[in-house]
């Protein structure tokens, strides 16, 4: 997992094409990038984020921001036991 500018990248290897690939999880915008090396790879990630700012930007559009995981909280009741009589 990578971060960046508050941006989560999630990166994959596909060994038949002998090429890193990813895409930025959380935004509903499709941001993709991929290497050859991990030094590649983290390079065109920022790139890929930069680019997609600067074409929000451009556009005069708001970029999706990444969600942030709600928390839920539950209560449990133990359940009731039936009394018989």
């Amino acid at each position: 997992m990578m971060k960046y500018k508050g941006y989560s990248g999630h990166v994959e290897y596909d060994d038949e094409a002998k090429i890193f690939h990813g895409d930025v999880l959380g935004i509903k915008d499709v941001i993709t990038f991929q290497g050859t090396t991990v030094d590649e790879i983290e390079h065109a990630f920022k790139d890929s984020v930069n680019d997609y700012l600067a074409f929000c930007k451009e556009r005069g559009e708001e970029p999706d921001r990444p969600y942030l995981p709600l928390s839920l909280r539950l209560r449990v009741f133990a359940p009731l036991r039936l009394i018989s009589y």
